[in-house]
This record gives structure tokens, C-alpha cells and sequence, in this order.
């Protein structure tokens, strides 16, 4: 085994990013980029029995329907979502994580509002480079998967299924042209639209990447709310409600899924009750 001083840990013997350790993690983990969707997720438990927050990251851990359950916001990108689901395995070796995040969907038919559900990913960042090789086709698990397909079919949201774009940088790096600031290739969005890629975001590629490649038995997948269509400039900015609509259909569709997998056995064991902090 590694030594354990390879993970930096705070005065309080917790990881040091996430301000968490063993027991602080439930084995189910909604993740987001914004801390206030992380805050809405957490207002669905029964109760909540651990709250933290250090730096970009806030993490809230209770049961819901009676489901052990954590929620994570890393920030954006993903080099923030390598460093979450790296000490969050250490905290819970046996976690699904299962992304709600936003994207821009790049074909015409997806509407803003609707979810695009990731089976695949083009990793279009250098983050999981550290971790896998080029050729490596990071996959959603297939039982992850499932359950938010069944999820969003349940729940009558309308949803896509497929590749997913993820990369690291959301200007430039989506082909935005902007003041100042040259475009290396302002013809991505078109290359990959013909490619069949569905959406852009940015941190899709991290989860399935690192839970696909460790040696813990970590299982991945993810569904983003689509806010805007680059190809038809349709999006959901025009209208508050629109949006806030969309993040609580896939908001409802996560916890739903989770509820899937559990009810399913499809998480090994019994899991710990969470500590609770006092």
C-alpha cells in the first residue's frame, strides 16, 4: 500500500481539500459544481448529519428515504473533481458517484431544460491524462446508467443519451469568441456536433475516468441539465423559472436514480450509518 502521508490531511486528521475522513461519506454521492445546487440536493434529506465546507468545497452528508447519502460541490473543472473523488474514495472506498451538473447541448434537437444522460466521454482535458492513457474510453458503469435512464423515463423528463464533451477550460475551450482572447479552433463546436457528441461541460470526464481506472470498486455516471444549444442559441437564461425548473428536474432524477441502485442491491454490503459532527 502507499503511504498514507502521500494524501495531506488537516489538523483535524481529515483530507485536506474536502475536510472529511472515514465515516464522513456515505457510499451514494450526488456531485455538482455549484455549491448552491449542492445546498438545494441537501434541503431533500430526512436529515443531515454532516456539514463541511473548505475552499470551493462544500460537502452535506444524511440519509434520504432512508438511504445513506452525501452530496459534494468541487467547483468547476476537472482538476477540482480529480482532487473530490480521489479523498472522497479515501473516506468511502465503495462510493457511486453520479454527476448533476449543467452543459450546452451541441445538437439541434435537444432542447434547454431537457437532461443529456452521459454513456461515453471525449476526454478534452489533460487532467485525467495523469491518470489513464490517451486512448482510454471512459464509460459511464452500466448500472449507474440505468438507473438514470430509468429515473428520468420515470419521472417523464425528457432525456438524451450518449457522448458527452468534457473540457477544461469553458471560453476558448467550447470555441466562445470573445474580446481579447484568440480561438485556436473556431470550428470545434461544428466538429463535434458531426461527431455525434451530444453536450459540453466540464467535469464529466474526471468521474469516469478515475472510478473506471482505480482499484477501489467505484462506479460513475452522471446527467447534466442542458441550459443552453450552441447550435440554436436557444437557452434557458431568458427565463428564471426555465431554469430553476431544469436544475429540479435533474435534481429529482439524481435522487431517484439513487433510489433505483438501492432498492436494487446494487451496492455491495451494508453500509455505515454516517458520523455524525457535533
Amino acid at each position: 500500500m502507499p503511504p498514507d502521508s502521500e494524501i495531506p490531511k488537516n489538523a483535524q486528521g481529515r483530507f485536506y481539500h474536502l475536510d472529511c475522513g472515514p465515516g464522513d461519506l456515505a457510499p451514494y454521492i450526488l456531485t455538482c459544481g455549484d455549491p448552491a445546487r449542492a445546498r438545494k440536493i441537501a434541503r431533500y434529506f430526512d436529515a443531515v448529519n454532516v456539514r463541511r465546507r473548505n475552499r470551493e468545497f462544500y460537502t452535506y452528508t444524511g440519509c434520504y428515504q432512508g438511504i445513506p447519502l452525501s452530496v459534494i460541490a468541487t467547483g468547476i473543472g476537472p482538476d477540482n473533481t480529480a482532487i473530490a473523488v480521489i479523498e472522497a474514495a479515501q473516506c468511502a472506498s465503495q462510493a457511486t458517484f453520479i454527476r448533476l451538473g449543467s452543459c450546452g447541448a451541441l445538437q439541434p434537437e435537444i432542447a434547454p431544460g431537457d437532461l443529456v444522460i452521459t454513456a461515453r466521454v471525449l476526454r478534452d482535458e489533460t487532467t485525467t491524462s495523469y491518470y489513464a492513457a490517451p486512448e482510454y474510453k471512459a464509460q459511464a458503469h452500466p448500472l449507474v446508467l440505468q438507473a438514470l435512464e430509468e429515473a428520468a423515463a420515470e419521472l417523464k423528463a425528457p432525456y438524451h443519451v450518449g457522448l458527452t464533451c468534457t473540457t477544461a477550460d469553458f471560453y476558448a475551450g467550447q470555441a466562445r469568441q470573445v474580446p481579447g482572447f484568440p480561438v485556436l479552433e473556431p470550428e470545434k463546436i461544428a466538429r463535434l456536433r458531426q461527431a455525434g457528441v451530444l453536450n459540453l461541460e466540464m467535469e464529466m470526464s474526471a468521474y469516469l475516468t478515475l472510478a473506471g481506472v482505480s482499484t477501489y470498486p467505484l462506479r460513475a455516471g452522471g446527467a447534466c441539465a442542458v441550459l443552453n444549444n450552441r447550435i440554436t442559441g436557444a437557452s434557458v437564461f431568458d427565463s428564471a423559472r426555465l431554469k430553476a425548473r431544469a436544475e429540479k428536474r435533474l435534481i429529482q432524477v439524481g435522487l431517484r436514480a439513487v433510489e433505483i441502485l438501492a432498492n436494487k442491491g446494487a451496492q455491495a454490503g451494508k453500509p455505515a450509518p454516517p458520523k455524525t459532527d457535533h
